[in-house]
């Protein structure tokens, strides 16, 4: 049993047919290289522009500094197995990437609180704004979605891989996905894990009340706005958030608390992929994109580089 646990895992990924496999990789590339465009253009142009400066575009940028190291952990891991054909992970890789994915995930909850907050008190306390979200707030906040991130992933990661592993070291996933490997523990060995579970579930399931909270007294502002532009203007900036904070907690609680069977089926890994693939992917869209500060201050980068790339 401790030689199977030094042995590590092997992931088998979505197919055993090769050139299926190539295809989800090379599916996969496109999303993660979309992915790493569209975070680093809202990093840069929030970095660069001085006019977005403010709160919403700080937690903004580091939203998507978080959305790049959140895809960063599983997909180019998978894309490069299945072009080298070989599904194999060290048990020292499968626990980083374990707590990697974990701390991102918890971390991703946590900044979708703490952006919710800021809005909240955006629209909520217009005139209180800047004395409420100053730089020390901001900072504050996002120490706090960093550390309960780690902390999180500690304690999951600790909990996984405190148990011995029994079955066969098979993982009927593209990464080292923690429901995945509770099925190959010994006997009732996982239930530490299954109490760490519920401990972040119930974190999580605050977190949305709160946003819930915030939402409710959001739009009751919203709808008493006299301006048709201000109220169209504070839905397109809220109600992508909010859908975003639905579809991730939904998929991402499904996966983790439903039954699993022993081979998973297409919605298995269909709803692995929404919670692990497509925030990072379309959040930039979603979040930024359709911002007109931020389409302005986009123009104006993309504008500069065509400018350096002429004076060469």
């Amino acid at each position: 049993m401790d030689n199977l646990t030094m042995k590590g895992f092997l992931l088998l990924g979505f197919s055993a047919k090769p050139e299926q496999e190539i295809f989800y990789a090379s599916l996969f590339l496109v999303l993660y290289v979309l992915a790493l465009t569209g975070n680093m253009l809202i990093i840069t142009t929030t970095s660069l522009d001085g006019s977005l400066q403010s709160p919403m575009y700080f937690f903004l940028k580091h939203l998507s500094l978080l959305d790049l190291c959140y895809i960063s952990v599983t997909v180019p891991r998978f894309v490069y197995n299945s072009f080298t054909h070989s599904g194999n992970i060290s048990l020292w890789e499968c626990i980083v990437q374990c707590f990697a994915l974990i701390t991102c995930i918890s971390a991703e909850m946590a900044m979708l609180t703490v952006m919710s907050y800021d809005r909240y008190v955006a629209i909520c306390l217009p005139l209180r704004y800047e004395i409420i979200m100053n730089v020390r707030t901001c900072v504050h906040g996002l120490v706090i979605v960093w550390v309960s991130g780690a902390i999180s992933g500690a304690m999951h990661t600790a909990a996984t891989f405190s148990i011995h592993f029994c079955g066969p070291r098979i993982i009927h996933q593209f990464f080292c996905d923690v429901p995945q490997i509770m099925k190959l523990a010994c006997s009732s060995e996982f239930m530490s894990e299954i109490g760490v579970s519920l401990f972040t579930a119930l974190l999580s399931f605050l977190c949305f009340l709160y946003i819930g909270f915030s939402y409710v007294h959001i739009f009751s502002s919203v709808l008493r706005m006299p301006s048709a532009e201000g109220r169209a203007k504070a839905f397109s900036t809220c109600l992508p958030h909010l859908v975003v904070v639905i579809l991730f907690l939904s998929t991402g609680a499904f996966e983790y608390f439903k039954p699993h069977s022993e081979s998973p089926t297409a919605l298995d890994r269909l709803l692995t992929i929404m919670y692990s693939v497509v925030p990072p992917t379309f959040n930039p869209v979603i979040y930024s994109l359709r911002n007109k500060a931020i389409k302005l201050a986009l123009r104006k980068v993309l504008g500069r580089n065509d400018i350096l790339i002429s004076a060469h």
